[in-house]
């Protein structure tokens, strides 16, 4: 009787062991403060996944570049170090030229037009090709429309612009932009801006307001200029291998949830903006509404000129015609 209850107590405990190792935990990393939406969306995608699949997933957030900037949580997301990353997709452009085309200046005229695009073939064309790189994408979360901050003036027009140290992100097409309007373009990490507004080694940088508002630029910026020159799409990604090695079952629940969320987190993103451009002026931010935004149109004509000689217009023919 004593054998038959140790043997009872050893089996007990193998079920109990292959219960726990059956769970797989998996890491995702963001760059933004915990007070933005990207973090707001990680939750949820967090919270449905792990309910969705019982358990059997469990997710670790962890927020604002703790694991890395954009460039070291790709090459973790990569290499598997990291299961998930959501950067923007201007960060991949030097790996898949044609989803550079997302960054162009005035490349999406509004939202429903972006969705359309990241959403239908041209965005499914860049999150398929992100397979050779050893990443499955599951969608574009969205930042917003990129809106210039600085110190100096308003920016009403693209002279305004002439002379600005301007901290830049890694999209060609917007340094090309910044080049050709005459401000001074440096490429410096979002976790290094706020001390480098601060210190003067620039005076001017191009976010989103829910960025601008996350990281409080507002303590060191004083004028906001709603420019809306450039839509700035993330993308959410994830291990291969690792999305590879779950269950079909799993597999479908990361990829219905990330749809979830990314359209929960879109929503957001539109529904707050008015309140976040108005507690961006609580904190004295002067927001400047009158922007010729035809002129800037104009003036950024050899941006595009220079992508299609470079990558050809084959994406952006692409672009178009998802957008109508």
């Amino acid at each position: 009787m004593k054998n038959f209850f140790k043997m009872v107590g050893i089996a007990s405990t193998i079920a109990f062991c292959s219960s726990v190792s059956a769970q797989t935990t998996l890491k995702l990393a963001h760059a933004a403060p915990e007070s933005d939406l990207q973090q707001t969306m990680s939750l949820f995608f967090k919270k449905e996944v792990e309910a969705r699949t019982n358990g059997d997933i469990k997710i670790n957030i962890f927020p604002q570049g703790q694991l890395g900037n954009d460039k070291q949580m790709i090459d973790g997301t990569r290499s598997g170090i990291l299961d998930f990353s959501m950067v923007g997709v201007n960060n991949y452009s030097g790996f898949l030229p044609e989803s550079a085309a997302f960054t162009l200046p005035f490349i999406f005229p509004n939202r429903e037009t972006a969705y359309k695009v990241l959403d239908g073939a041209p965005g499914k064309e860049v999150l398929t090709s992100m397979e050779k790189l050893g990443v499955k994408g599951l969608g574009y979360p969205e930042s917003g429309y990129r809106n210039v901050t600085n110190n100096r003036q308003p920016i009403r027009k693209p002279e305004d612009l002439v002379g600005l140290q301007m901290r830049v992100n890694s999209s060609k097409a917007l340094n090309d932009m910044f080049n050709e309007l005459k401000a001074n373009p440096q490429q410096i990490p979002v976790a290094e801006l706020y001390s480098a507004l601060e210190t003067g080694v620039v005076d001017a940088q191009d976010h989103p307001i829910g960025v601008t508002l996350s990281f409080k630029f507002y303590e060191v910026q004083k004028y906001l200029s709603l420019t809306q020159h450039a839509y700035s799409p993330l993308v959410l990604t994830m291990n291969l291998k690792k999305f590879n090695k779950l269950s079909a079952e799993n597999q479908k629940i990361i990829l219905d949830v990330s749809k979830e969320a990314v359209d929960m987190q879109r929503k957001l993103s539109i529904a707050k903006e008015d309140e976040m451009i108005a507690e961006l002026e609580s904190h004295g931010m002067k927001v400047n509404r009158d922007v010729d935004s035809d002129a800037f149109l104009e003036a950024i004509k050899p941006v595009w000129a220079s992508f299609i000689e470079e990558n050809g217009d084959s994406m952006i023919k692409k672009i178009e015609a998802a957008a109508k």
